[in-house]
């Protein structure tokens, strides 16, 4: 099967990342989307490419890929990666952010463990599309329990609770 970098509608990339991620909500605006798609025209994967939402890096050079989400071909999210970066610094920004869910293991083995009785708890995502595309790993942020507070309170967005890995690609 040939795969072929498309341009993607964001309406389109966030109907996509509803139906096939895992956890997050809907997308609620971006700079630019990109998608894959088979020879057969089938869509495979989107990446939505937004400003930062950590506003200390919203520095006018800077983006976030905000989501991605692909059916599970093959290869696909490291093509995103590496596409968006690339689409990034076409467009003259110097570096490109996301974050991932940590891995956590627990609570009696340090790594991934296979006995049953070790009860091992996995949760998060390896980060191996993002060191594929040439990302690296710039920060371990902990968990938080959310991001109300009363001076500006939000609702719960499903993400609470576990620790997330801030990567980058940067020139």
């Amino acid at each position: 099967m040939q795969l072929r970098l498309e341009p993607v509608r964001f309406r389109d990339a966030a109907a996509f990342v509803q139906m096939w991620h895992r956890y997050n909500q809907k997308a609620t605006g971006c700079k630019f989307c990109i998608g894959v798609a088979d020879d057969s025209n089938v869509l495979r994967g989107v990446a939505i490419v937004g400003r930062p939402s950590a506003r200390m890096l919203d520095n006018g050079h800077t983006l976030e890929v905000t989501r991605t989400a692909t059916d599970g071909t093959w290869n696909v999210n490291s093509m995103l990666y590496a596409a968006a970066w690339n689409a990034a610094k076409a467009l003259g920004y110097r570096r490109l952010v996301t974050y991932n869910h940590a891995r956590m293991y627990g609570p009696l083995c340090p790594g991934p463990c296979l006995h049953e009785s070790c009860r091992w708890i996995r949760v998060g995502e390896s980060g191996v599309s993002l060191k594929a595309a040439g990302w690296r790993i710039v920060a371990q942020r902990p968990a938080r329990a959310g991001w109300s507070c009363p001076s500006r309170p939000r609702d719960l967005n499903g993400s609470e609770g576990i620790p997330k890995t801030l990567w980058e690609a940067a020139s």
